[in-house]
């Protein structure tokens, strides 16, 4: 059953609110300097995320993570927690039979790492699952897409991921990340110097 729009609004803007209080307090590899719309919304430059990466890709994840998770629990009548094999959470989010991560971004290359992409995408499709990974980012680690590849994943990363979004749940979470973004530039006052 899909949800209202201002219901799906007012989940969205809860997460995004908590961040931004989260975000506010900080101060703080080598990475590109392309932004991203969550990077717009919370107004996190490319030099303030190098400060600290491993805190804003940990941050940025989880808000992506929850952010997506909200539009399908509001929107999809099908939607499910994430799939459990005994310790081991899978994806995080279920709608129907496609069994969904969510990433930020894939940046690491550590065997450990690959495998698990590997071994849960096998998993899922041996259960009847669709595995779909959703990045918000293109700068993604090639062997770590590859072995997602192998595993059988459904790679969407970028405009895709915001696409498959929209095309599943009904709800444009791009747009309401510009909105999100817009709205937010324009209430935060100006920094000093």
């Amino acid at each position: 059953m899909t949800a209202h729009y201002e219901q799906v609004v007012e989940e969205l803007g809860i997460v995004i609110r908590q961040y931004s209080e989260s975000f506010s307090s900080k101060s703080y590899g080598d990475e590109n300097d392309d932004y991203d719309l969550l990077m717009n919304v919370f107004s996190i430059t490319p030099k303030l995320k190098r400060e600290n990466r491993q805190y804003w890709g940990r941050e940025l994840g989880m808000c992506w993570q929850l952010l997506v998770t909200r539009v399908f629990q509001q929107c999809c009548s099908d939607f499910a927690p994430g799939y459990r094999a005994g310790a081991d959470e899978m994806c995080d989010l279920m709608a129907g039979h496609s069994a969904i991560d969510t990433k930020y971004r894939i940046g690491s290359g550590d065997s450990g790492t690959l495998k698990k992409f590997k071994q849960y995408g096998r998993t899922l499709t041996d259960q009847g699952f669709t595995p779909i990974i959703l990045i918000l980012r293109s700068d993604n680690l090639p062997a770590a897409i590859q072995a997602c590849r192998v595993g059988g994943w459904r790679i969407y990363t970028a405009d895709d991921s915001f696409e498959y979004i929209h095309h599943t749940s009904g709800f444009d979470l791009r747009d309401f990340l510009h909105t999100q973004a817009n709205r937010f530039r324009i209430n935060r006052p100006p920094k000093t110097p």
